[in-house]
C-alpha cells in the first residue's frame, strides 16, 4: 500500500475518533442494555479513552498495510512530553498541600470584592485561576480552578444550565489565560522559540487581550447566573487539618521544577516520583493523589499525539493556503477538532510566513482551545475532574461546544475588533 493510502486511511480513523468523541451517549445506552460486552460498552463511553483507542487501531492499521517494523519506527517519533507533562502536573497541582494553598488565596482575595462570598468566590475562580495558567502552564491552572469548583460549587448541585455554561467558560478562559507568558500555553510552546516570541512581545500582543477576554467571559457568566451562585452555601474548611507550612513549600518546589523542566521528561519524572516519596512519607496530610484521573488523561493525550501525527499531508496545505485573516478563523475552527498545539506547530514549519499570519494563526488556535475537549491539551483534565457531578457521570460534547460558543465569540472580537 502506497503512503499515500496509508495517510487517508489514518486521517479516517482521526475523523472516527472526533465522532466518536460527540457519540459516547450511544456507547452509554448501550452499556445499559443486558449483554455479555457491558464492559466494552462501558469503555467506548469513556471519553478519555476514545483517542488512546483509536490510536492503537491506527497502530494495528499501519502494521497490517505498512509493515510492523514501519508502525513501530512512526510509533518511537512521536513525543510523548506533553502528556506525561499533564499527567505529572494534575497529580502534583491537585496535592493537598497545593490545592488548601490555592483554596486560601482564593477565599483572601474573594473578601475583598463587595459580592456575598459564594458569587465572588466563583468569580474569582473563573477569572485569576486561568490567569494563573500563565505562571504554573495552563495544565496546572485547569486542574487546581477544576477543583475548586467541584468542591465548592458543582457538590451543591447546580442547575444544568449553570453546570455548562462554567465549563464552557473555564475552558475558555484557560485557553487563553496561558498566553500571557511564551512558555505556559502548549500551542505558544510550539511557536515561541522558533519565531522568537519572547516576554514582552507576548504581553504586548497577546497579554493584554487575554486578560480583557477572561474578565469579560467571567464576569459575565457569574452576573448571568448570579441569583443562583449567591443560593449557595460553601463549605467551611475551618476545622479542617492544616498542612506544615513546610510541606507546602515542598511541595511548591516539585511544582515550580517540574514546570521549569516541562521539556525534559527524564527531569520531570524524576522529580515526580521523588514526590510520591513524600506523599507517602506523610499520609496524614494527603488525600488521594488523582493518579486514575492523571492516566486517563494522559491516555487521551497520547492517542490525540498518535492520530494528530498523520494528519499533517492535509493541514499544512491547508495552512499555507491561508491569509492573516482567514488564518485566525480558520485556526479557530480547526482548533475543535485538531489539538491547538499540533496546529500552531504545523504552522511553524511553514517558512516565509508574515508577522500577521503567525499572530492570526496563534490567535486563533487559543481562541477556539474551548469548543470541544480535544481543543486544548488541558481540557481533559477538566473534563476528568468535574464528569462525575454531570448527570449520568458524563459530559456532552455538544453541551461543551454550545456553552462555549459565546465565551469564544467574546474572545473573537477582544483579538480582531479591539
Amino acid at each position: 500500500m502506497s503512503p499515500e493510502t496509508l495517510q487517508i486511511g489514518a486521517t479516517i480513523l482521526f475523523a472516527i475518533a472526533v465522532i466518536h468523541t460527540f457519540s459516547v451517549k450511544f456507547f452509554e445506552k448501550l452499556a445499559e442494555r443486558p449483554s455479555p460486552h457491558v464492559g466494552i460498552w462501558h469503555l467506548l463511553a469513556e471519553v478519555e479513552v476514545v483517542f488512546g483507542f483509536w490510536a492503537m487501531i491506527l497502530i494495528v492499521y499501519l502494521a497490517l498495510f505498512g509493515g510492523v517494523a514501519s508502525s513501530l519506527d512512526y510509533l518511537e517519533s512521536r513525543n510523548f512530553t506533553e502528556p506525561m507533562f499533564i499527567f505529572v502536573i494534575m497529580v502534583v497541582a491537585a496535592s493537598k498541600p497545593i490545592f488548601n494553598l490555592a483554596q486560601a488565596m482564593v477565599e483572601n482575595v474573594a473578601r475583598i470584592l463587595p459580592l456575598p462570598s459564594s458569587v465572588s468566590t466563583y468569580l474569582v475562580i473563573m477569572a485569576l485561576v486561568p490567569l494563573l495558567g500563565s505562571l504554573i502552564t495552563e495544565p496546572a491552572a485547569m486542574t487546581l480552578a477544576a477543583l475548586l469548583l467541584r468542591d465548592q460549587f458543582y457538590s451543591a448541585g447546580l442547575s444544568n444550565r449553570l453546570q455548562y455554561a462554567t465549563i464552557g467558560v473555564l475552558f475558555v478562559n484557560v485557553s487563553i489565560g496561558g498566553a500571557l507568558t511564551p512558555f505556559a500555553a502548549p500551542p505558544i510552546l510550539m511557536v515561541a522559540g522558533t519565531w522568537g516570541w519572547d516576554l514582552p512581545f507576548m504581553l504586548l500582543h497577546f497579554g493584554w487581550r487575554s486578560t480583557l477576554a477572561v474578565f469579560i467571559n467571567a464576569i459575565g457568566v457569574t452576573l448571568l447566573f448570579r441569583a443562583e451562585l449567591a443560593r449557595i452555601t460553601l463549605d467551611d474548611d475551618s476545622g479542617a487539618a492544616k498542612v506544615p507550612f513546610a510541606l507546602t513549600i515542598v511541595h511548591l518546589l516539585f511544582l515550580l521544577g517540574i514546570v521549569i523542566f516541562a521539556h525534559h521528561a527524564v527531569v520531570f519524572m524524576a522529580l515526580f516520583l521523588f514526590f510520591l516519596g513524600i506523599t507517602a512519607a506523610y499520609p496524614r496530610h494527603q488525600d488521594p493523589l488523582i493518579l486514575r484521573e492523571g492516566l486517563l488523561v494522559g491516555f487521551f493525550l497520547g492517542g490525540l499525539v498518535v492520530l494528530g501525527g498523520q494528519q499533517q499531508w492535509w493541514l499544512q496545505p491547508l495552512l499555507e493556503g491561508m491569509s492573516p485573516t482567514v488564518a485566525y478563523y480558520g485556526a479557530t475552527a480547526l482548533t475543535a477538532i485538531t489539538d491547538n498545539a499540533a496546529l500552531t506547530y504545523l504552522g511553524s514549519l511553514v517558512e516565509g510566513l508574515s508577522p500577521e499570519f503567525k499572530y492570526s494563526l496563534v490567535a486563533g488556535a487559543i481562541t477556539g482551545g474551548g469548543l470541544t475537549v480535544i481543543a486544548n491539551a488541558p481540557n481533559p483534565a477538566g473534563y476528568s475532574i468535574l464528569k462525575k457531578s454531570f448527570e449520568g457521570e458524563s459530559i456532552s460534547p455538544l453541551g461543551i461546544l454550545v456553552s462555549a460558543a459565546i465565551p469564544t465569540i467574546i474572545t473573537i472580537l477582544v483579538f480582531r475588533v479591539i
